[in-house]
């Protein structure tokens, strides 16, 4: 329970350091090129759901999110449109950390606030490992071959711009 307490207590305040240099790529978590290792994470109904059925097929935008940030719910509008604009050509996945929120609680957020794209729970952090996610609030942008194209972090993150380079035919 202190290693949550813990985790939970980082995420917060790299949320708050993070949000700072909000508005544009920057040199968090994974490397600009590098290609994430693909992990299987559950679905909210338990099914193991692998990225690599994503990764290098088409452009991702992978968001780690918690019913909880505040940060994340102002860029909840922004998804959203980002998707409705590019969902055709790309992916859009939610990682839903596993911190002090569960599957039920997710669900139970979802009915008053949906998200857009596919949601996984990452309750054992194998996806915050593996795209070294420094905080909540955290987008990963892929290009279609499984590249890292764009990180950031905090509210006024714009994806716009990246999402029209990597859709690019």
């Amino acid at each position: 329970m202190r290693n949550w307490f813990v985790i939970s207590l980082m995420f917060a305040v790299l949320a708050v350091f993070t949000g700072t240099q909000a508005g544009r790529a920057q040199d968090v978590g994974l490397q600009m090129g590098a290609v994430p290792t693909a992990v299987i994470v559950p679905d909210l109904e338990g099914q193991p759901i692998d990225f690599a059925q994503f990764v290098g097929k088409k452009p991702v935008v992978v968001e780690f999110w918690a019913t909880w940030c505040p940060i994340c719910e102002e860029l909840a509008p922004m998804l959203s449109a980002a998707q409705k604009k590019y969902g055709a050509n790309v992916e859009f996945v939610i990682v839903a950390v596993g911190v002090s929120q569960t599957p039920r609680s997710i669900k139970r957020h979802l009915d008053k606030h949906p998200m857009p794209g596919r949601l996984v729970f990452d309750g054992e952090g194998k996806a915050v490992r593996a795209f070294k996610a420094p905080s909540t609030s955290y987008i990963v942008v892929l290009d279609n071959k499984g590249r890292v194209a764009y990180t950031g972090t905090g509210a006024e993150q714009k994806l716009d711009p990246v999402l029209a380079k990597v859709t690019r035919p």
